[in-house]
């Protein structure tokens, strides 16, 4: 059968060439994918990046920077494009330029969680959103974790950034496990409440990915250890950039110490350099965007 088209986007049917051979190992593999973008991807290499809504600003910037880092070496994300975790990792995907799958548990003319409607409007122009259901059906409790088979089965490996013990991104890993995908959950102290989930994960044996660059070489991904490119900075920013290498953590104090800019200058140029994906900031430290 051939692609077929109808108002609210495009169809893929099993038989279909284009329909993703990893998908069709599944017994319950969906007889029919809808879309709306690039249907090529889902002939790409995927990595899945997943977690809770409910989560600490490390899990969402773990996601952000597990995402970025898959989509700069040439991985398709695949995520769920609910809140939290899942919106982090579609983020960090588009902030690198590269590529990224929403796996909907609604009709793909539906966008769930409202919230993200401009999100789903992009990477349906600049990367794929599917779903098995039809135009038209919303959301329920029944459909995402159905979903979630399909974003373990189209994906080489699942990494649970956070989640807790009610997570359904815990669905999707044990789902990856049955489907003999790599299975990664990031590890998280003993306290957070938003990883009790994963922290069991790792207990139970999924691997610990303590550092984004081991996923890349389990998959057999070339790593660039290119130094970030500085000719688009502006000379202040530069600076800011500079006062942070070496790693760690630093207050608008400690960089004003050492670039002796004014307080104002670097909040203005924080806040630039963040929305650049240069840098990110939470309880009032600024870091480096890995």
């Amino acid at each position: 059968m051939m692609q077929t088209e109808n108002s609210a986007g495009r169809s893929i049917d099993y038989e279909d060439a284009g329909y993703p051979v990893r998908l069709k190992e599944l017994g319950d593999a969906p007889k029919k994918i809808y879309y709306r973008g690039d249907v090529s991807l889902l002939g790409s290499r995927c990595v899945a990046v997943v977690g809770s809504r409910k989560y600490s600003e490390n899990g969402r910037k773990t996601a952000f920077d597990v995402g970025k880092a898959a989509a700069g070496a040439g991985l398709t994300v695949v995520s769920g494009m609910a809140r939290g975790i899942d919106t982090a990792a579609h983020e960090g995907a588009l902030a690198a330029g590269g590529k990224t799958i929403a796996v909907l548990g609604t009709g793909v003319d539906i966008c769930y969680p409202a919230a993200n409607r401009q999100l789903k409007e992009r990477i349906e122009h600049e990367g794929l959103v599917i779903s098995e259901l039809p135009p038209g059906m919303p959301a329920s409790r029944a459909t995402f974790p159905r979903r979630n088979r399909i974003i373990s089965g189209i994906s080489e490996a699942v990494v649970v950034c956070e989640a807790g013990l009610n997570s359904g991104a815990l669905i999707t890993a044990g789902l990856a496990e049955e489907q003999g995908r790599y299975v990664y959950a990031v590890p998280s102290g003993i306290y957070n409440k938003c990883a009790l989930g994963s922290n069991m994960l790792i207990r139970d044996g999924a691997m610990p990915l303590v550092v984004i660059d081991d996923l890349l070489h389990d998959l057999g991904v070339a790593v660039s250890s290119e130094d970030k490119d500085l000719s688009d900075m502006g000379e202040d920013e530069k600076k800011v950039y500079e006062a942070l290498l070496g790693g760690g953590e630093k207050t608008v104090d400690e960089i004003c110490r050492q670039t002796f800019l004014a307080p104002e200058a670097v909040n203005g140029i924080v806040t630039v350099m963040e929305m650049k994906g240069i840098v990110w900031t939470a309880l009032g430290k600024i870091f480096l965007a890995k």
